[in-house]
């Protein structure tokens, strides 16, 4: 039974401070509270456990082999010297026990729960003491290993990333559907239809995505392939309108077409003079490429030609 200054206590040390509490974790959600006092039962900080916040309590301690017994009692709260009644208990593992359930037969039974708990754990780790210390009398070293926590801990992280890098499941799944499908097992295994369909339509689809890929792949490459480069056009069109021009610029008005120039007939006249011994058709034949121009027809112009030969010289 709790009394009204066991649960003042319990709000000062739970609220405010105590000396012997402390935190593990940094996390929110990973934080546990621990309870450093030499007479806590579980080691745990609880309403319970706490050693301070309850005035009816029991622990049990042991000291250079031996294990005693710690009782608290509220006719005794007066004298802090005498506040704890200290038993020596039995060797024995179940001679302790039945002493305990003797002498905590009026305490709560989670109390004797966690003393007999602990009875145990003192006993287990005696009996490995021993065990060690023989060793070192025979002549064998007995060869101490640390815990180290951190590391611990650190390598549990990575195996779990490991794990969920890894999709064991889906990859054991796969892998075992495949077997199936190839007939590896016979008819050894009873499994589902339904579940098997449904891989096996799963494999399926995988694959004619990669087929669809691969088609797309070899699509794109012939397009690449058929790609040509030609000339810009722009510069024919100039050709065509500048020759448009020229034609235009002959035109007389009212219907006449004129010569382009008198720079054109000079040429030709020149031409004609260093010609010497040729006859009308050669002149026409001259006038061919001309007519090949895509030029308009305008009105005709007659040339005269002045020839001269040998024999007029000589007279």
């Amino acid at each position: 039974m709790q009394s009204a200054s066991d649960d003042m206590i319990w709000e000062v040390i739970n609220h405010q401070f105590c000396s012997f509490k402390t935190t593990i974790g940094k996390a929110l959600s990973d934080k546990q509270h621990f309870c450093r006092h030499p007479y806590s039962v579980t080691g745990l900080c609880n309403r319970t456990s706490c050693p301070l916040a309850n005035s009816k309590y029991a622990t049990l301690r042991e000291d250079d082999g031996r294990v005693h017994l710690f009782l608290k009692t509220v006719e005794r709260a007066h004298s802090p010297k005498n506040l704890w009644e200290k038993i020596y208990l039995s060797r024995n593992y179940t001679k302790a026990l039945a002493q305990i359930d003797e002498h905590l037969q009026y305490f709560p039974k989670v109390l004797i729960h966690r003393n007999k708990q602990r009875l145990t754990k003192i006993h287990q780790y005696l009996i490995r003491m021993r065990k060690i210390e023989l060793k070192v009398r025979a002549g064998k070293k007995a060869k101490l290993v640390r815990v180290h926590r951190k590391v611990e801990q650190r390598e549990e992280r990575r195996e779990r990333k490991a794990l969920v890098a890894a999709k064991i499941e889906s990859v054991l799944e796969k892998e075992l559907t495949e077997r199936l499908a190839k007939g590896a097992y016979g008819d050894i295994y009873n499994f589902p239809e339904s579940p098997y369909q449904k891989a096996l339509l799963g494999a399926e689809e995988e694959e004619e995505e990669e087929e669809d890929e691969e088609t797309e792949v070899a699509t794109d490459e012939e397009e690449e392939e058929m790609v040509e480069y030609v000339e810009d056009l722009d510069s024919e069109l100039e050709e065509d309108e500048e020759e448009d021009m020229e034609d235009a610029g002959d035109y007389m008005g009212d219907g006449q077409w004129g010569a382009r120039g008198s720079d054109d007939d000079e040429d030709d006249d020149d031409d004609d003079t260093n010609k010497e011994g040729d006859s009308d058709e050669d002149s026409k034949e001259a006038k061919k490429p001309e007519k090949k121009r895509g030029r308009r027809k305008g009105p005709r112009v007659e040339i005269e030609y002045e020839e001269e030969r040998e024999d007029q010289h000589q007279d």
